[in-house]
């Protein structure tokens, strides 16, 4: 259901960054961010029910994604949010988190967690059609995967083996059911 908001001015939105932007100001996972975005790919059909959705008149137009460049769920999910909006149609920008609290604090997800990306999804006109946090429900429930590769190991410890994990089929899924949950949720929000 499309309602108003008042957080994200016109004049915010259109001051935050491209896509191109937000990775030219980012300092770490470049390789996790470029990796993402050329191996997501939006099926035809997925494209089809995207453009569908944003044509309608309360249809998003516009999308802000809040991000920070350390975090797993952000080097995977804001590029699939940009092919996504790509595919639709519609304008991405992003912002990072941390120096935007007062957007994410308005968006916090289960109103207590400032979980990354959050994505906003607007109206032409600024009114709120969609907000999605951190990951699909696919990786909530496949998440104990990754965990048990670190297992008692640091991070540092067990890169390689997550570094495998990132390019293969379980973290693929991830993007494309964040794709197939994105459309869904928006033809829903658009009835």
């Amino acid at each position: 259901m499309v309602t108003k908001q008042q957080v994200v001015s016109p004049e915010r939105y259109a001051s935050a960054l491209s896509y191109d932007g937000f990775i030219a100001q980012a300092e770490k996972n470049l390789d996790e961010f470029k990796d993402n975005y050329e191996n997501t790919k939006v099926s035809d059909a997925a494209k089809k029910r995207l453009q569908a959705v944003a044509a309608k008149p309360n249809g998003p137009k516009k999308l802000l994604v809040l991000g920070e460049d350390w975090c797993p769920d952000v080097y995977r999910g804001l590029p699939v949010l940009a092919r996504l909006a790509e595919a639709a149609g519609i304008e991405f920008k992003a912002l990072p988190r941390d120096k935007n609290l007062d957007i994410m604090n308005a968006y916090l997800n289960k109103g207590e967690f400032q979980s990354i990306p959050c994505a906003l999804f607007f109206t032409g006109n600024m009114d709120q059609v969609l907000v999605w946090h951190e990951r699909p429900e696919k990786a909530n429930q496949e998440i104990s995967q990754m965990r048990d590769i670190v297992g008692t190991r640091t991070r540092e410890e067990a890169a390689d083996d997550l570094r495998k994990f990132r390019r293969g089929p379980v973290w693929a899924g991830w993007r494309d059911a964040t794709i197939d949950e994105i459309t869904g949720k928006l033809e829903a929000a658009t009835k």
